[in-house]
């Protein structure tokens, strides 16, 4: 009996293997010593501490403060620029008038053009009708000079119709931030920030 249960046990072996060696699902894999596979995985997340983040973020500043200073004293040096006003103060009061819009309140100069402007918005309408004054006139006797620590003045008249004053703008090294002196009739001074502008509509001569 023993041995008809270990024929049997034999047989029904064989039949493993043989369905074994014929499944469809079995794929023969040939290697090749030259293949050579690259395990790729993520890089681990930088960990920055608190300082070096704090670090990281001046340089950005310390950068693009170049870029801008850079691009504002050039525009200085061409004579197309504009500052666009933060804050005004007029006379020597010491009294700054910060609740004002930018694109209405600045200083511009396009080549031998220039323009002066504030408006205030105040219950006196002013002479251009928004709490302010506009003056247009031709920029005269452009002066530039450099300070030790790298601020620009440039230096320059505005002589037209409605204005006779005498400018000075100083932009502050490192930083496209500037004040503009006006002295005239009334002395005006203009904080804010210099940018490049050129613009063809403001090129024409003022109308007398």
């Amino acid at each position: 009996m023993k041995k008809i249960i270990l024929a049997l046990s034999a047989i029904m072996a064989m039949g493993l293997c043989a369905t074994a060696q014929t499944t469809p699902d079995e794929v023969e894999i040939v290697t090749d010593e030259n293949v050579k596979l690259d395990i790729i995985t993520p890089a681990e997340p930088v960990q920055e501490t608190e300082q070096e983040i704090k670090e990281r973020e001046k340089r950005l500043r310390q950068y693009n403060d170049d870029v801008a200073y850079a691009k504002a004293a050039n525009s200085l040096r061409r004579g197309y620029f504009v500052l666009m006003a933060e804050n005004i103060q007029l006379g020597n009061t010491g009294y700054r008038h910060w609740d004002i819009n930018s694109n209405s309140n600045f200083v511009l100069v396009q080549d031998e053009d220039g323009i002066i402007q504030f408006a205030l918005n105040m219950a006196n309408p002013g002479s251009n009708g928004l709490g302010g004054w506009t003056g247009k006139g031709k920029v005269r006797n452009k002066r530039l000079t450099y300070e030790d620590n790298g601020d620009v003045n440039l230096q320059y008249d505005l002589v037209g119709s409605r204005v006779n004053a005498s400018v000075t703008v100083t932009l502050y090294h490192n930083t496209n931030r500037a004040v503009a002196y006006i002295t005239g009739s009334s002395p005006i001074t203009i904080y804010g920030n210099i940018l490049p502008y050129r613009d063809e509509a403001h090129r024409k001569a003022p109308k007398k």
